[in-house]
């Protein structure tokens, strides 16, 4: 789980152009949203697409389980990791 994470971290830098932001910069349980990365809807939306492209996920923009899901980088690689085994 935690080479997943690590990857999930370089998608979010990647996708959000976060040039000065290293993986060992992003905490893995911090919010992703307001306190933590501070990241918005916009990242948000860009963020989903390119894990969806990268990990043939399939979110739901307006589901709250979507929205638990975007929690943290934990949360984002398990439910990855959840719906690869399916």
């Amino acid at each position: 789980m935690q080479l997943l994470e690590e990857e999930v971290k370089q998608v979010i830098i990647d996708v959000l152009q976060l040039e000065d932001m290293t993986p060992a910069d992003i905490d893995t349980d911090a919010a992703l949203f307001v306190d933590g990365l501070g990241l918005d809807s916009i990242d948000a939306l860009e963020l989903g697409v390119a894990l969806q492209k990268r990990y043939g996920i399939s979110l739901s923009a307006d589901s709250e389980e979507t929205r638990r899901h975007f929690a943290s980088v934990r949360a984002l690689a398990a439910m990855i990791a959840s719906q690869r085994k399916k």
